[in-house]
Order: structure tokens, then C-alpha cells, then sequence
């Protein structure tokens, strides 16, 4: 089976040696749950400043999709470029559910490892078995709480920087997995719906040092078309902006420490989630609002395309 275009143009980025560069690298940016609340995707409420600037240096897709509205099954399909029905990881990984991909099953860092390439997953891994999706470098929800290493941008900016030290000599696949917008309020309810109050400084919350919160105004929303437009629902998408604004200012930190490490300029910077917002009618359907993703694509390349929009259709 041919391999879906992002999953062999990752490998190709990583492995083919040009001129150009001294070596080729690549960031991963996953987010949990994200749909297009940013201001990129013309949401002109909640505030997102670093994925805009972001953005407007990239190739930013309007018709991109993930193969699967869930979990741990987009998960597989990102790192493995097959669909859940031929990499086995056919439901969640994690609880009751406790799904695999086959063993037979070769993801993106096994192949970019045996090429040289030196592999790093931080954030929310979700995925197994643990001989398929194996990293060089893991600072995962097996090692740490998944809030810690998917929600605390702190601890993120500090896990990435530990990475980038031991990568100046190699080319790099680093996926950064960020847990943020993923509802936490049936697991954790007393962090809010969202864990928007997790680390924000409030008692007995504790504190995230880098995130500076920003809370929204739940009656003066303009709810996305596939909400109902309910106290509860309007109340629920606020909680969840003040996470993705977290979320981006982990963003900033990630990119600011890519800078300081001096490989801006010879890194692929892929921005894109595993599927639609936990919210009716999104994640879990095949509507557009759980199947439709954002995604662009930042090149080091100065004849890249930047600033701009393609409608080319494409999957992960």
C-alpha cells in the first residue's frame, strides 16, 4: 500500500542529504482534541498569537483530515502512515479499551532510527505496543503524569530543551505531543472541564510558571456552528479557549526554544491534531467538525510556500 503523502514526505525530509541544509530536521506539533479555534482559521475570539505567527509563515491547509475521528487510532495512522484497519490500533490504548498495533506494524520512528535519524516523543503518547512506537528520547504519560508532560508547558519548554542539547549532531524527528484541549472534567473535575484551572495559580491548583491564563466571557462567545447554543455549551467552549491559549503559549515555548538552540533554520515545523474538539457533533463523528483538522507546514526552505493557503486535500 502507498503511504499517505505527510507520512513519506516526513521520512524523505529526514533522510535525503542536500546542500542546503547542514542536517534535516523535523518538529512535530500535535494537539489533543484541536479543531481551528485560532485566529489562522479566522476565529476571531479566542487568542492564539504564536500559532497565527506560525502560520503565516507556513503552507497552511484548508482541506486536511485525520483517517480517524479518535485517539489513540489517528495516533497510529500519524506515526505508522496506515490506516487503523491494517495497523491494528482499532480503538483507545489506554483503560478497558487496551488496543495495540500489530506487531508486524513499522512506525516512523523505527524507520527514521535505523536511517541515523534521532527520534523524541514529548507529551501524550497513547499508542502501543511500546516495540512499535519507540523513541530515542520519551518523557511520556509512562514515564510522568499525562498532565505534567502534556498540559504543563513549563515542563515541556524544559523536556524540549533536554532534547535539542543531544541533537546538534544528528538530524532529529522531535514529535511534541500536547494534551491541551482534551477535557479532563469526568476524570478530574475539580480542574474545571477542561483543566483550564490546572496550574493556573489558583489554591490547591497549583502553578504553571510560563502559562499566563486567559480566560473568556462565556455569554459573549460566538459558538462554532455545531454547538448548541446553551448556558452548559457556551460555558464549556469557554473553558476550553483558556486551554488552547495554554496550548499556544507552549507553542511559543517550543519554537522559542528551537531558536535558542540555534536549528530554526533547519527544521520542518508540521502543526496539526489528531482530531476534532470533544464536543457535539465533532470528535468521534465523521462530520467535518471531527474529521476536518488544521495543519501547516513551516519549510527552512526560503523557496518554500509561506503566508499561504492550499485546498489541496490530504490525510494523516
Amino acid at each position: 500500500m502507498a503511504l499517505p503523502w505527510p507520512f513519506r514526505a516526513l521520512i524523505w525530509f529526514c533522510t535525503v542529504v542536500s546542500v542546503s541544509f547542514a542536517h534535516k530536521n523535523v518538529l512535530f506539533l500535535l494537539a489533543d482534541d484541536g479543531g481551528f479555534e485560532m485566529g489562522a482559521y479566522r476565529n476571531r475570539i479566542v487568542q492564539t498569537p504564536y500559532l497565527d505567527a506560525l502560520a503565516k509563515q507556513s503552507l497552511i491547509f484548508n482541506n486536511a483530515y485525520a483517517s480517524v475521528s479518535s485517539c489513540s487510532p489517528s495516533r497510529a495512522s500519524i506515526l505508522t502512515g496506515m490506516p487503523e484497519h491494517q495497523n491494528g490500533m482499532y480503538g483507545l490504548h489506554n483503560g478497558v479499551h487496551n488496543f495495540d498495533a500489530l506487531g508486524r506494524v513499522r512506525s516512523i520512528s523505527t524507520i527514521l532510527g535505523e536511517a541515523g535519524v534521532r527520534t523524541g516523543l514529548i507529551g501524550k503518547k497513547h499508542v502501543g505496543p511500546g516495540e512499535v512506537f519507540k523513541f530515542d528520547y520519551e518523557r511520556t504519560e509512562e514515564q510522568f503524569s499525562v498532565n505534567q508532560v502534556g498540559r504543563n508547558i513549563t515542563n515541556i519548554k524544559l523536556f524540549v530543551r533536554e532534547f535539542l542539547k543531544n541533537a546538534k549532531d544528528n538530524p532529529f524527528f522531535l514529535m511534541v505531543s500536547f494534551h491541551d484541549p482534551h477535557r479532563c472534567g469526568h476524570i478530574t473535575p475539580q480542574y474545571g472541564s477542561f483543566c483550564e484551572r490546572w496550574g493556573s495559580g489558583e489554591e490547591g491548583m497549583g502553578l504553571i510558571p510560563d502559562w499566563h491564563p486567559i480566560y473568556y466571557v462565556w455569554d459573549e462567545l460566538i459558538l462554532p456552528y455545531y454547538v448548541p447554543d446553551t448556558e452548559p455549551a457556551r460555558r464549556d467552549v469557554a473553558a476550553q479557549y483558556t486551554t488552547i491559549s495554554r496550548l499556544d503559549q507552549g507553542i511559543g515555548l517550543v519554537l522559542q526554544e528551537l531558536k535558542n538552540a540555534g536549528l530554526e533554520q533547519d527544521t520542518l515545523v508540521v502543526y496539526t491534531s489528531d482530531n476534532g474538539p470533544p464536543l457535539p457533533a465533532a470528535r468521534t463523528n465523521l462530520y467535518d467538525p471531527g474529521m476536518a483538522e488544521p495543519m501547516f507546514i513551516r519549510s527552512p526552505d526560503p523557496k518554500s510556500r509561506r503566508n499561504e493557503v492550499t485546498y489541496s486535500m490530504t490525510s494523516h
